[in-house]
């Protein structure tokens, strides 16, 4: 009987299971005034950084491997983590009121890698 290790997300996980894996990374916090979330799908991101230059706040910042995925050795937009539990007050200035576009990190993905709570 043959073993061996594969060191491919794909192989590991098959393509149908990745959904609920490695996808998306959430950040940020729950208080009494309401859920205040990031989402990065980290299968959709590919590190090209636009969301850190559109976001205001300096959220975002972009690093070379993932650390939450070790399979990942691509760039990947993270949240600085200075700043996951002050996500109400950061992004406040940009969160849309009702009926207003949309928020320029998520206008800012070409991949659509980023969701709000919001």
């Amino acid at each position: 009987m043959q073993r061996y290790i594969s060191s491919d997300r794909q192989s590991l996980l098959g393509s149908h299971q990745r959904s609920w894996w490695f996808n998306e990374i959430n950040y940020g916090y729950k208080d009494a005034s309401g859920d205040y979330f990031i989402a990065i799908d980290t299968d959709k991101c590919d590190g090209c950084g636009d969301c850190v230059s559109a976001c205001p706040a300096d959220v975002f910042l972009v690093v070379d491997e993932d650390p939450n995925d070790p399979m990942r050795d691509e760039p990947v937009a993270l949240v600085d983590a200075g700043k996951k539990k002050k996500l109400k007050y950061e992004c406040g200035p940009c969160k849309p009121a009702s009926g207003s576009p949309v928020l320029p990190c998520v206008a800012s993905c070409k991949a659509g890698a980023i969701s709000h709570s919001w």
